[in-house]
């Protein structure tokens, strides 16, 4: 894994560990021009231990220095020749120290792109930054210091807040609104129709279900990469405000998210679903429709819920079920062939023959 970018004039480990908030161990003095893993860091590289099996690797390491959780002991530390910085928690002070090292970023010039299509009725703040190719509908609002980056769409009489972010080929629906502060990443889309059909009467084909609702995101959402939140029904698909949403995510119609959600990438959520606040969806869930996941509960990775899950508790598996019984039920499959031998040598019973299988 590559580095970070370097600054232009190295920090040293002392500036960082006042930066920090950190106890230096070892020498204060020491240039760090960037950030890196463990095993790729170089004598000017910062890294981080965050456990014991990080911290076996110190004396291995060629890092100048590492941030590293209290109360993690590092073998083979020279303080003479290398820098240890003592913080509370690790991955926090990370999140501090990328900061530091992160590139400077030029916010584009306020005002309307010559390129841009903005609608006489829209209303634009003078001081939001409209990029190119961008299209602004009839009605439409863009709020005070918005970013559009080019080609982003807004739809007639939606919204965009004030401070919000939308990067390069995000479209806003009609009638949907986005939250002041949001960060939308490249081809959000969000407000298109929900997935609805039913049977035609007549047995020739499907007839689709008119989608009239839209889409209400709150305040401080962020939305990963190609994410598709679809519109509502009637009434409105709601995200609610600090809620964080990975890339390749399906939220379907009337979904109803609550405040300060994790939703991690590839999940899809079916219709009419109701998450409660700090739910945490792991990689690849998927939620059938018309069910409820209780404030603060979590579910593993690459589940299939299919009933609804009470506050706080963690599910896991397919179709899921409360964790520790999840586990259980893998430890008996796994257990499965030996038992099944068992019980084959116990009935005195022969192995069944093995054939040949024809294609």
């Amino acid at each position: 894994m590559p580095s970070s970018p370097a600054v232009d004039r190295p920090l040293t480990t002392g500036t960082i560990a006042q930066a920090l908030g950190a106890e230096v161990v070892g020498r204060d003095d020491l240039p760090i021009a960037g950030l890196a893993t463990i095993d790729h860091a170089g004598e000017q590289h910062l890294t981080f231990i965050r456990s014991a099996d990080f911290a076996s690797r110190w004396a291995a390491s060629k890092a100048g220095a590492a941030i590293v959780t209290r109360g993690i002991a590092v073998e083979g530390h020279d303080p003479s020749t290398r820098c240890l910085l003592l913080v509370r928690d690790a991955d926090l002070a990370l999140n501090a120290a990328l900061e530091l090292f992160a590139p400077p970023t030029t916010r584009p010039a306020a005002g309307v792109h010559p390129t841009a299509v903005v609608d006489s009725t829209a209303r634009v703040d003078p001081s939001a930054s409209i990029g190119p190719h961008c299209s602004i509908g009839p009605g439409a609002t863009v709020a005070a210091g918005a970013i559009l980056h080019h080609s982003v769409s807004v739809g007639e009489h939606a919204s965009v807040g004030r401070g919000a972010v939308l990067h390069p080929g995000v479209t806003i629906y009609d009638r949907c609104h986005v939250g002041a502060a949001c960060i939308l990443h490249a081809g959000v889309r969000i407000g298109a129709d929900g997935f609805g059909y039913r049977p035609d009467p007549s047995g020739r084909g499907l007839i689709k279900i008119p989608h009239i609702g839209n889409v209400v995101i709150g305040d401080a959402v962020e939305i990963g990469a190609n994410t598709c939140v679809d519109r509502a029904k009637f009434g409105s698909t709601t995200i609610g405000a600090g809620t964080k949403i990975d890339n390749l995510v399906q939220i379907a119609h009337n979904c109803t998210i609550g405040r300060c959600c994790i939703i991690c990438g590839s999940s899809a959520i079916a219709g009419s679903v109701t998450l409660g606040d700090g739910v945490v969806l792991g990689g690849s869930v998927g939620v059938a429709d018309n069910l409820s996941i209780g404030s603060g509960a979590r579910v593993a990775a690459r589940s299939g819920v299919m009933e609804s899950i009470p506050a706080g508790e963690t599910w896991g598996g397919t179709p899921a079920v409360l964790a520790r019984v999840n586990s259980r039920n893998w430890i008996e499959l796994m257990r499965l062939s030996d038992s099944l031998r068992d019980i084959r040598k116990a009935l005195n019973l022969e192995p069944a023959p093995r054939t040949r299988r024809v294609y």
